[in-house]
């Protein structure tokens, strides 16, 4: 295989080959788990997983960890609105979190850390920081000094000035410039906290990734994934920290970007109140429909969220769906993924190319049915996570919020054609109505008569 990836640290494409072939290592932000996560979230989960399913045709010894941020200042205030306690509440929505996302067929991490647990490896790297001169300690406080670290900056490709100018930077007097990074703050009586030497206090954000990663993965890792928004302040910290900590070397070879949704043409966020949550999407929409819409545009690229390309991600895969119900599923095959969408995502996980060739194969299978078409279709289709389903129960995904019995459904079909061969046209009309008022489409084809959820 030669994959190629776009490099952000380096800023152009260039061949991926692991240090070790025989343990390759990857790092993707998990979430900070206070709520349900919105759609965007979701979007690094599931083109990232795409990447996983990639690397391990050719490397199956990938060691792969999403970590969980369940120490958080936006953690102690959810719980404190909500009053409950911080464990409960990040418990419930860490639950929460893997539960919508296998949903959407992103499969388990082979490590999933969780900050609280890496406590002691966070205070270590800590307390080595400060031996190499590249960290202070100031009024409980312990910060890392971005001036001890010249190539701050590379990954975003922006000067520390012009980084500061558009963040959101605390400007405290302990600090000894404005850009200076918490790596450990005290806590009250009221928040979370652990002893150390600078006092009872809790991790910054930045320090927990470099710990956990550097714990599972080793001192350098081969790929580090997230999103674009992450680039500055935190990427860059983690690169930062972790480079000081380990006496020079690299943090991560080959670093990864996907960019944000957006609604509207503007940035989807919760200051914006334009955020739509997966868990709330995955009770409107079936799984698949959301996971082709995640991985349509390029990763790398905006990728626009509305009802209407919904409905057209909907469209295709009804489509595709309907493909199979007429010519049937083919027996599961062992032969190499079709060479042209295969080459499509080896060039920087083109999905956008990849889904191109998938619906070609899709026509060619329509006209030639009975040859390879269909059986390379079916497979590159599941190896992007799609066609998952029974074609039966795919088109009658949401029957249940209707409120109707499958079985009056039925009858009412038998009904109708009884009607069509009595030549009762009109009784056969009003039947169709009937269910179409209740929000069900009837198909007559060759095949015969076939229902499904009418498209909303």
């Amino acid at each position: 295989m030669t994959l190629r990836l776009f490099n952000s640290l380096s800023h152009r494409l260039e061949i991926f080959e692991p240090q070790n072939p025989h343990r390759v290592t990857m790092y993707l932000c998990g979430p900070t788990v206070y709520h349900y996560v919105h759609i965007g979230n979701a979007r690094p989960a599931v083109v990232f997983d795409l990447l996983v399913r990639l690397l391990r045709r050719t490397w199956p010894n990938l060691v792969f960890a999403r970590n969980i941020t369940d120490v958080d200042d936006k953690i102690n205030a959810a719980a404190t609105a909500q009053g409950e306690s911080i464990q409960t509440l990040s418990q419930r929505y860490a639950e929460a979190y893997r539960a919508d996302i296998d949903k959407l067929g992103v499969a388990a991490p082979d490590v999933e850390p969780r900050a609280t647990q890496h406590i002691d490896a966070i205070i270590r790297m800590i307390q080595r920081l400060l031996a190499r001169g590249c960290a202070y300690a100031a009024e409980g406080h312990v910060l890392f000094e971005i001036s001890h670290f010249p190539e701050y900056g590379r990954l975003s490709g922006r000067s520390p000035r012009e980084m500061l100018a558009g963040a959101r930077v605390e400007v405290a007097p302990y600090k000894k410039a404005p850009g200076d990074f918490v790596l450990w703050k005290p806590s009250s009586d009221d928040l979370p906290g652990w002893e150390s030497p600078w006092g009872r206090g809790r991790p910054g954000w930045h320090i927990e990734c470099s710990a956990m990663a550097a714990a599972h993965l080793g001192e350098t890792i081969d790929i580090h994934a997230g999103g674009v928004d992450l680039q500055f302040p935190h990427h860059e910290n983690e690169i930062a920290q972790s480079t000081c900590a380990h006496g020079g070397k690299p943090f991560a070879r080959f670093w990864l970007h996907n960019g944000m949704l957006t609604f509207g043409g503007r940035k989807m966020s919760k200051s914006l109140g334009n955020v739509r949550l997966l868990h709330d999407l995955l009770q409107q929409y079936p799984p698949e429909v959301l996971r082709l819409m995640l991985i349509k545009a390029h990763y790398r690229q905006p990728l626009e969220w509305s009802n209407e390309t919904l409905a057209q991600a909907r469209a295709t895969l009804d489509g595709w769906y309907g493909l199979l119900r007429d010519l049937g599923r083919p027996e599961p095959s062992s032969k190499p993924l079709h060479p042209a969408f295969l080459t499509a995502l080896e060039d920087d996980l083109n999905t956008p190319a990849a889904l191109a060739e998938l619906a070609q194969l899709a026509d060619t299978a329509r006209r030639e049915p009975g040859g390879e078409a269909l059986t390379n279709f079916v497979k590159s289709a599941q190896f992007l996570g799609l066609l998952q389903q029974d074609p039966e129960q795919w088109f009658k995904h949401g029957v249940e919020n209707l409120n109707l019995d499958t079985a009056h459904i039925e009858r009412l079909l038998a009904e109708r054609s009884e009607a069509r061969q009595r030549r009762d046209f009109a009784r056969a009309d009003s039947i169709r109505d009937e269910l179409a008022q209740k929000g069900i489409a009837i198909e007559d084809n060759a095949q015969g008569t076939r229902w499904k959820i009418a498209e909303s």
